[in-house]
């Protein structure tokens, strides 16, 4: 498993050192990002997997104040409906998007409601950080979890108290600005580095010397790299034009590790000075049997239960190896010679790093 794995890791920083990407899968034009909206509705039409109105109040208040909109009045009237529940809409508006454009929302349970399968969200509306109104959301609530209990057992698979409603809301006001407005173009790199930020400069000059003639980009710093659109070309041309360059990007020596699901990922230009690692592990078994000790007949004595308990401790012997890498795969063949699990794994990188021989930076998540 842990050769598997290895290779696996192997293979992919294999690949990606030789891969060229393009300059839009890895940069972002400042300035163009979405803009998050949020709202609060009720979703109706559940089959008694709702909030309990006594726990969840607000559910309560909410129904009575939209029956109220609607001409019904139920206020000092005690509801039992089970078939509401209130919820959290939240929508990511894209740039540029303009009204009667329609997006999706994620629908999430706020009260103690079970399961949102089958539930109809009602007209609710989803505000912007400036409290203004962009959207309004509606419509069937696609859960992709279920929950069913009984009297004496409960079955339940992913979260069915959240879901999503594609094209479910509908904008109704546009975000003010256009990319026409913007006037100092600048790229900015999802992953910040020196030599990638150079490699897309140089990617760009190159491809606009040839076609207009000039130099048009300048790598400001690790992050972003500064564009001078030509006067004669269209914003939305010039960065499409742009955006297909390919370049190769550059990482650092950084690995990986994940303790609790014992994933290790290994970067391509990693590498360990020779040190002498070895490993053993240290089992303990603890055995519990309790003793019956019953008294003799007429004794007026009592049953009672003995423990008995025997430990065992017992530890295997590591086996040292000599481990030295001035690239990945040596790296991986030193790792793979000793043999260990994942966990084993962790523990060695990181007693490798306190030592001063791993040169690269360890990320523990």
């Amino acid at each position: 498993m842990v050769r598997l794995f290895l290779v696996f890791a192997l293979c992919i920083a294999g690949l990606g050192a030789n891969a060229s990407v393009r300059i839009k899968d890895i940069s972002s034009l400042q300035g163009v990002r979405d803009n998050q909206l949020l709202g609060y509705g009720l979703v109706v039409g559940l089959q008694s997997t709702g909030d309990t109105l006594r726990n969840s109040t607000f559910t309560e208040q909410s129904i009575e104040s939209m029956l109220d909109r609607m001409g019904i009045n139920v206020r000092g009237t005690q509801l039992r409906t089970r078939n509401v529940a209130a919820v959290i809409v939240t929508a990511d508006l894209p740039p540029f998007v303009s009204a009667g454009s329609k997006i999706d929302v994620t629908v999430s349970s706020m009260g103690d409601a079970t399961s949102l399968l089958g539930g109809t969200l009602i007209l609710t509306s989803l505000n912007g950080l400036d409290g203004q109104t962009y959207a309004v959301a509606q419509g069937q609530v696609a859960v992709s979890g279920f929950a069913a209990t009984g009297q004496a057992e409960s079955v339940s698979q992913n979260v069915p108290t959240a879901g999503r409603i594609p094209n479910g809301a509908l904008i109704e006001r546009e975000v003010p600005g256009m990319l026409q407005d913007i006037t100092n173009l600048t790229l900015e790199l999802n992953n910040p580095d020196y030599n990638t930020s150079v490699r897309v400069a140089d990617a760009i000059n190159s491809y606009s010397v040839e076609h207009y003639g000039m130099r048009v980009a300048r790598e400001q710093d690790q992050r972003s790299v500064i564009l001078n659109k030509p006067p004669h070309v269209g914003t939305t041309r010039f960065m499409a034009e742009i955006g297909d360059l390919t370049v190769q990007p550059d990482m650092p020596a950084r690995v990986v590790v994940d303790s609790r699901s014992g994933t290790v990922v290994i970067g391509q230009d990693v590498q360990i000075s020779t040190v002498a690692v070895t490993h053993g592990n240290l089992t303990i078994r603890i055995t519990e049997t309790p003793v019956v000790s019953q008294p003799a007949p007429f004794s007026q004595g009592k049953t009672v239960v003995t423990p008995q308990t025997q430990i065992d401790a017992s530890e295997k012997g590591g086996q040292v190896a000599i481990m030295h890498g001035t690239n990945l795969r040596t790296l991986v063949a030193g790792l793979n010679q000793i043999g260990l699990k994942p966990a084993g794994i962790i523990s060695i990188l990181q007693a490798i790093k306190s030592a001063g021989a791993l040169q690269a930076e360890l990320v523990v998540q």
